[in-house]
């Protein structure tokens, strides 16, 4: 069997690596002619470090991770903690410690895993059609490419998502600007193995540790979708907007560094139930483009990458047999993350201000039963965690 992947995210590599371990022969194909990842870092958690321990990447993922021993709540303006816990429980009951993990760190690491010198670069694809004995992927520079199996890892903006549902689909805008980037740890920040989170006014100011003594940040901005953002101000914008903070983010602000702080507007997609059209699937944002605020948008995609695999290994000569056993393995699972995801932004953001505040309040009386309980909800539900 032959497949091509089109797309050399996390997902794409994560599912290349995934089924060369079972024999296919896979071609991957990414537009982008160098490595340039959309923001700094990504929470991989439980779930998503079972499926690289399972891609044979468990010592890389490791030394690429930072150590999360505790999880805090801090009040915005007074720096007072709300609540602070230990993730020990969490890691106890689902058997895998989680990983914050540079996002170019974890892309590169993928990439090495399949091998860089056989991923094709700057191939944007056009076009993919479906025959009966295989499916054709149309690039802009002309060439054309034929297998058995084409998977659809192009992104929050898939074109074969396109092809798949018969038409495009209108993202949705979650209502706020996420600001992130790295810096050196600084105690004065945060501690330097908590997750670390400010939170007040719908709006949230989060560090966590990654490889090498430094803090994933980011900033939660609510406002409308397409304010213009001048590319190199992000610590103007972020000292107007968080100017009456306790002086951790005042620090952090000091800290960042303007011209590598990424501004991203956030978005989402109603879940939807079609992945296969014949020989063509989608996988990771194609097929559930998710808001950030669970963590598990990436952590979905290796799961995908994964029940593909399992998919192509139960039914090796029965190739539609096999991606109607992915999409059902995979479908309910992916889109109750991403209405989970959209629920959470909801409540954080200050969609309706009463529910935020009863979160705050809650946050108080908090001991970390409650907020775990609610990760390792997301957590379990995947093929390599079962509920």
């Amino acid at each position: 069997m032959k497949v091509v992947i089109i797309g050399a995210g996390m997902g794409g590599l994560s599912a290349a690596i995934a089924l060369k371990q079972i024999g296919v022969d896979v071609e991957v194909y990414e537009q982008v002619t160098e490595n340039k990842p959309v923001g700094a870092a990504i929470s991989v958690w439980s779930n998503g470090v079972k499926c690289l321990n399972h891609l044979g990447l468990e010592a890389q993922v490791a030394e690429l991770g930072g150590i999360v021993e505790t999880m805090s709540y801090v009040e915005a303006e007074t720096g007072q903690t709300m609540c602070r816990f230990s993730m020990q429980p969490l890691i106890d009951e689902v058997g895998q410690r989680p990983y914050p993990v540079a996002r170019a760190e974890l892309q590169l690491m993928l990439m090495k895993a399949y091998g860089i010198d056989d991923i094709h670069f700057g191939k944007k694809m056009v076009a993919v059609s479906d025959g009966t004995d295989h499916a054709t992927v149309e690039f802009a520079d002309g060439t054309t490419v034929t297998a058995d199996l084409v998977v659809g890892a192009d992104g929050a903006r898939s074109l074969i998502r396109e092809y798949v549902l018969g038409g495009p689909v209108t993202r949705r805008y979650a209502g706020y600007v996420n600001f992130n980037g790295l810096v050196p740890i600084d105690e004065k920040i945060g501690p330097a193995t908590e997750w670390t989170t400010y939170v007040g006014a719908g709006r949230r100011v989060s560090v966590m540790p990654v490889a090498d003594d430094r803090f994933y940040f980011f900033f939660d901005v609510p406002m409308p979708q397409g304010q213009p953002y001048e590319r190199g101000t992000a610590r103007e914008v972020l000292a107007a907007e968080f100017a009456d903070w306790a002086p951790g983010v005042q620090k952090l602000i000091e800290d960042l560094d303007p011209a590598t702080t990424n501004r991203v507007e956030i978005l989402d997609l109603d879940p939807f139930d079609t992945w296969v059209k014949g020989r063509v699937a989608l996988l990771g944002d194609a097929a559930h483009n998710t808001t950030p605020d669970i963590g598990q948008g990436g952590c979905s995609a290796m799961e995908d990458a994964v029940a593909l695999q399992f998919a192509l290994r139960e039914y090796p000569d029965d190739l539609h047999a096999a991606l109607a056993a992915y999409q059902s393995a995979r479908t309910e699972r992916a889109g109750e993350l991403v209405l989970r995801a959209r629920k959470r932004c909801d409540v954080t953001h200050g969609k309706d201000p009463e529910k935020t505040a009863q979160w705050y309040s809650e946050l108080r009386d908090e001991d970390g039963t409650n907020i775990l309980r609610g990760i390792v909800g997301n957590i379990v539900g995947g093929p390599l965690t079962p509920a």
